[in-house]
Order: C-alpha cells, then structure tokens, then sequence
C-alpha cells in the first residue's frame, strides 16, 4: 500500500522534524516555547501581519506534504485578543489545487472554484462573563480567556460538500499568526480526545471508527478532570449535517451570519456507526499498543 506509512496515523511536526527547520520554514515571528498548560514545547507564531508571520510545511511551494489521511487534526490556540489564519492546500483526484482557509479575519463564508474561506468563531470558556458577551457577536479577535482546541476537519468531506470534488491528498500547510501550535496529525480514523482507551474497547468504539487520541498528540488531563472541561473539540463538518455550514465554530446557538443551520453541539456526539475491515480494526488495536507503553510487555 503506497500510502502505509502514514497509518494508522502521522504525527506531522515529528515526520518532517519541524525543530530542525529543513523540511519546514518559517517567517517573522516563530519560536519554540514551553507551555507550562501543556508542559510541552508547541510553537508560537505571532505579529500584526499574517502574511509576514508563519510556519509552513513543506519548505517551498513546489514541494507536497503527499499525506492522503482523510482527516488533518490541528492542536492549537489562537493569541487572546488578536487575529489568525491558517492555509491548507490540497489536491484533487482530478489534479486541482483547492485552498481551504479559516481565520477569525473572514466576515462571511466565501467560495470559488479554488479557494474555500471559512471564518473561524473563537469561544471564550464556557460560563465566563466574555462567553455571554462573545454570543452577541460571533465573528472576531479571540476572547482573553480562550481555550486550546482540537480541530478535526474532514477534508473529503470539505471538498466533496462545498465544491463537488474528489480529495486526493494534502500538499501543504501555512499556520499564520496568532498562533500556539501543539502539533498537527493525518489519519483515516475519528480521533475523540475525550475518549479513553479504557472507554474505547469497553465499548466496542474501535470498529465503529472512533479511537482515542494518541497519546503523543493529547493534550494532559489531570487525575479526576474530564478533557471536555478543559479543552475545546470541533469537528468540521460537524457528524450528519447535510447542508454546508458557512462557519468553522464549536456549537451554533442561533444561526451566524449568512444563513448556517442551527446544529447540535457535535462534542458529545459519537459518529454514526460504520463498518470497518479487519485491517481497519488491526490498525485500531495497533494505535492502543504503540500508544499505551503499558500494554507492551517489557523485554527483560
């Protein structure tokens, strides 16, 4: 299989050794920090102008990331009180080059034939005084208070509701400022951070296509919290919508502008049930064993 060696999935700063800034670049304000949230190093791009301050992969423009994973999950937070955007380039069956972008700059949704604008709704942490206020209005800056986020977009599904497409693979990624970046994933499985692996085959999860997050892309949760009150998880396009969503946001309390339909909040959601190959599953229990250090007996 041409593509095996990004499954079951790809830790993508890892493969391409971001640190090392061969196979990636960088522009203006980038630097490798510790967040002592995360008590990790995740990569910090900010300044007051997106174009000037960025990280990409690959390193140049005639390069191709070449990852054909179904699903591209982003670990970050947005900067309190600033702006972002984020460019994602990816390729079609029929060898178009569509631009899939999100940013809290974009107003309104907006399409043409090769390039998909998605604003991004930043949500303050829930109950706070700037949750109720930011609900007035849901397009802007990212609140002071604002959460990490685990973004999972469906790019097949992107490309094939919005444009009529086929998706082929992923040729690159621009991550612009004002961004805390963890890390970024490829992966044919549905990833829930909230799920354990314990939850996960206690309940016959793996075959229905849901697996929790590896544990080199979580984020920490300490003993006797639940990750859902920590952390936020955006699914896009949300499970089972059938109308195209104008927006990129953790919940729709009342439609945005531009007309997107009033939805569930997917977070507590589970995907409807699918059915998996053997090799799929084998996958599945591959990610608990070269995840979970504790279910690989030790050599000695």
């Amino acid at each position: 299989v041409p593509a095996a060696w990004q499954r079951p999935y790809l830790n993508i700063f890892k493969h391409f050794r971001v640190e090392e800034w061969k196979r990636s670049a960088r522009e203006g304000d980038v630097a490798a920090i510790t967040d002592a949230r995360l008590k990790g190093t995740v990569y910090r791009i900010r300044g007051s102008v997106p174009a000037s301050n960025y990280l990409q992969l690959p390193r140049t423009g005639t390069q191709s990331l070449g990852l054909v994973g179904r699903y591209l999950y982003l670990l970050f937070s947005p900067l309190p009180r600033k702006h972002f955007v984020v460019h994602l380039d990816v390729a079609t069956e029929e060898n178009r080059v569509v631009r899939i972008s999100f940013s809290t700059l974009f107003k309104e949704f907006k399409s043409t034939a090769t390039w998909l604008q998605f604003p991004f709704v930043c949500e303050a942490a829930e109950g706070s005084a700037y949750d109720r206020a930011a609900r007035r209005d849901l397009v802007g800056a990212a609140p002071a208070d604002v959460r990490w986020t685990c973004l999972a977009l469906d790019l097949r599904s992107i490309l094939s509701l919005y444009l009529g497409r086929r998706y082929s693979h992923l040729k690159s990624i621009k991550l612009c400022s004002n961004l805390l970046v963890k890390n970024l994933c490829t992966s044919d499985l549905v990833f829930d951070p909230g799920v354990t692996f314990a939850d996960a085959w206690q309940a016959t999860l793996a075959c229905r296509g849901v697996a929790p997050m590896p544990r080199e892309m979580a984020f920490p949760v300490p003993k006797g919290q639940k990750w859902h009150d920590l952390y936020d998880y955006i699914r896009f396009p949300s499970e089972g919508s059938k109308l195209p969503y104008d927006s990129i946001q953790k919940s729709c309390p009342s439609p945005v502008a531009g007309g997107g339909p009033v939805s569930e909040d997917p977070v507590h959601q589970l995907p409807q049930p699918v059915t998996l190959t053997k090799a799929v599953c084998d996958r599945l229990s591959l990610v608990h064993q070269i995840t979970n250090p504790k279910a690989v007996s030790a050599p000695w």
